[in-house]
Formats: structure tokens, C-alpha cells, sequence
């Protein structure tokens, strides 16, 4: 249930809510700290397309990147939060993994 909660609560605060719960409870749970890394990994890499599609906006095709990157992002945390809700490792496509 914290694990879903990661990714719902960060529709609201999308930095501070789920560092919070994932620095708390990661050390207790192997599936809460999975997704914890997963979430985080998925905000460095959603930040960095969006920065380069910030800076395509000046060849037009960026305001496309930006509304893609947009909907993939709001999409994905949906699946993610199922997928956490359900019990399963789920692993977000397209990011880079850091952590």
C-alpha cells in the first residue's frame, strides 16, 4: 500500500512525499524500496527529456516532445501505482537507472 502511495502522493508533492515514505520505509521493505527507486530514477529521467524538449521548443517539434513527455509521465505513474497495488515489481521503460 506504501509503495502505491509513492506514486499517487507525488501527483501532489512530486519530490518531498515519496523521498519521505521511501526514506522511511526502505530499509524494511525490499518491495517499497524498489519502487522507491523506481519513482526516483523515473523523475530524474522525465526531468532531463523535458529539459531537452525545453529546448527544442525552439525547432517547433519540442512542444510535441513536451506534451508526449507529459502524457507519458501522468500515464506511467498510473500503471505504476497499479502495478504497485497488485503486488508486482514493475520497472518504468524509457528511464535512465541511477539509483
Amino acid at each position: 500500500m506504501l509503495a502505491m502511495l509513492i506514486y499517487l502522493i507525488s501527483f501532489f508533492t512530486a519530490f518531498i512525499g515519496p523521498l519521505v515514505i521511501w526514506l522511511i520505509k526502505k530499509d524494511e521493505s525490499d518491495f517499497i524500496d524498489h519502487h522507491g527507486r523506481e519513482y526516483f530514477n523515473f523523475l530524474i529521467s522525465i526531468t532531463v527529456y523535458s529539459i531537452v524538449s525545453a529546448i527544442l521548443i525552439i525547432v517547433i517539434v519540442g512542444i510535441f516532445m513536451l506534451i508526449a513527455v507529459g502524457i507519458g509521465g501522468f500515464v506511467l505513474t498510473i500503471v505504476a501505482a497499479i502495478k504497485a497495488y497488485d503486488g508486482e515489481y514493475y520497472r518504468f521503460p524509457f528511464i535512465f537507472r541511477l539509483l
